[in-house]
């Protein structure tokens, strides 16, 4: 994949996942720092490693299925494979400034 095709496929990706939300939580995961890395590999498959607000979270199934879902029908993405991980565990300073403001952190 050519490095400007692999960059508009990744800021479709980011776009796609700005979509996905905690149902408890008024931001998108990425902008809550859940995203940890976005990576193509050259079958157009995305990997995404991801993790949660909590290891317990009620809705983890739901917000990866969704994420799975949206991300691989993302036009230049023929798959997506996810990994969850809770290393590093995520804490409220991963996200960016404007959730921090739409939550009252800042």
């Amino acid at each position: 994949m050519e490095n400007n095709e692999y960059m508009e496929t990744e800021s479709r990706i980011i776009s796609v996942l700005k979509s996905v939300y905690d149902p408890e939580i008024p931001v998108n995961i990425y902008d809550l720092g859940l995203i940890y890395e976005i990576s193509m590999d050259e079958d157009k498959v995305a990997n995404i490693t991801m993790t949660l607000t909590a290891p317990n979270c009620p809705m983890a199934d739901m917000i990866v299925e969704e994420v799975k879902y949206k991300v691989a029908g993302t036009k230049g993405v023929k798959d997506c494979n996810l990994e969850l991980t809770f290393d590093p565990p995520w804490d409220r300073d991963m996200m960016t400034d404007e959730a921090k403001l739409e939550l009252g952190f800042l």
